[in-house]
């Protein structure tokens, strides 16, 4: 009986290993054949684009969508709270421009419900939101477009963050990291229940379903709330790996980690938020998509679960050793490593193998070690809000 106890009570904590290795088995299976969507001559879109102070880099993101709009498209630039030139160059570059200024309410999503009031006086059929520090790859914007007319469905573009150039180690862990989550996880999710995270940028809803989405929140991760919002509601976001966003980090590793330390903290509040209830009503309504959405959502930032795996695997070893009880208690623990190292080798021998060789992919310790702090002051509660992220004029950051 003592073993079997012992056995529920770590069990919890392998749940995400356990999510983790499925989602990545099912990201690694051979790909089925898509139909090729084409977009209706006649729909309208609006490309919101929410920019604070991002004169830098708001011309080659806008260049980068001009180059793909109809004639009936409109591109939308929401100057969120800016001290600089930002709304005066997109202008002169063409775009359409509202300007928002009201310091008591910060952030991302704020912006998005300004620009998404604006557009009520004459509303699209579609609307797709990409950040101002981001380039679309050509013919990502008719793909998405006709994907969410088609389905009447969110749609999220696969996006990818990049080291800048000659980067280091850490940089290249960065953007490994970025590949588990924004491309092996959501594939995996999708090939198994036709559903995603939303993240922020590169992705498209229908009007009707964002007319009325709850966006002004204020919250570090609005992507990841609303698209749990909308799978609740019956709106499960689709993910379209063909279409893609890019941006790239910031050179400054000090910077590079108060980025990562608000995703992360906006992570772990949303898993504290959602999860219980996701669950609870994936079971109850006995939802396929809520189900694996919770299950991505199960899975806390690598590298804390590193961390956390290996305290239990230490812990579990010992009381093994010296009580016979816990012995079951510590295989199971060891099964659980030994899946959640499964699931990030087959994660670099499929998605990741051209960001770090063999070597440097035993180093990932170092990397969780490096992630410490972040993890420390989220428990001390010292939670990361929404700050823009200081970046040179050279590399793209994402803010």
């Amino acid at each position: 009986m003592t073993e079997i106890v012992l056995c529920l009570l770590v069990l919890p904590a392998l749940l995400p290993a356990f999510a983790l290795l499925a989602l990545t088995l099912a990201a690694g299976a051979p790909a089925r054949a898509t139909p090729t969507r084409e977009r209706p001559p006649g729909l309208r879109l609006a490309v919101l684009v929410p920019a604070h102070d991002e004169s830098l880099h708001v011309l080659p993101t806008i260049a980068s969508l001009q180059a793909q709009l109809a004639p009936q498209d409109r591109l939308l630039v929401v100057a969120d709270n800016c001290s600089d030139d930002t709304a005066a160059l997109a202008r002169a570059a063409g775009a359409e421009v509202v300007e928002r200024h009201d310091p008591t309410r910060r952030g991302k999503g704020h912006a998005l419900a300004h620009g998404v009031d604006h557009l009520r006086r004459d509303p699209p059929d579609v609307v797709l939101v990409v950040d101002a520090d981001c380039s679309v790859d050509p013919g990502a914007v008719s793909a998405i477009v006709a994907e969410c007319h088609h389905t009447a469905r969110p749609v999220q573009m696969l996006d990818l963050m990049h080291a800048p150039s000659g980067a280091g180690l850490r940089h290249r862990v960065l953007e490994f990291a970025m590949v588990m989550k924004n491309l092996v996880r959501p594939l995996g999710s999708h090939r198994l229940g036709g559903v995603c995270q939303l993240m922020g940028t590169g992705m498209a809803l229908p009007w009707r379903l964002i007319e009325h989405a709850p966006l002004a929140t204020g919250h570090v991760a609005e992507d990841m709330k609303l698209g749990m919002a909308l799978t609740v509601a019956g709106h499960p976001p689709r993910f379209l790996a063909g279409a893609r966003v890019r941006s790239a980090f910031v050179a400054d590793g000090g910077v590079a980690r108060r980025q990562k330390a608000r995703w992360e903290h906006g992570h772990l509040d949303t898993m504290r938020e959602e999860l219980p209830a996701a669950l609870a009503l994936a079971v109850t309504r006995r939802d396929r998509a809520l189900a694996v959405l919770a299950l991505d959502l199960v899975i806390p930032p690598v590298a804390l679960y590193f961390l956390l795996m290996a305290a239990l695997l230490a812990v579990a070893g010992a009381a093994g050793a010296g009580w016979a009880p816990a012995r079951p208690a510590a295989t199971l623990v060891a099964t659980g490593a030994a899946c959640f190292g499964l699931a990030i080798g087959m994660g670099w021998w499929r998605f990741g193998r051209q960001l770090l060789s063999p070597a440097e992919l035993l180093r990932l310790p170092l990397y969780a070690l490096w992630k410490l702090p972040v993890y420390v002051a989220y428990l001390a509660g010292m939670r990361s809000g929404w700050v823009r992220t200081q970046r040179p004029s050279a590399p793209v950051g994402k803010c």
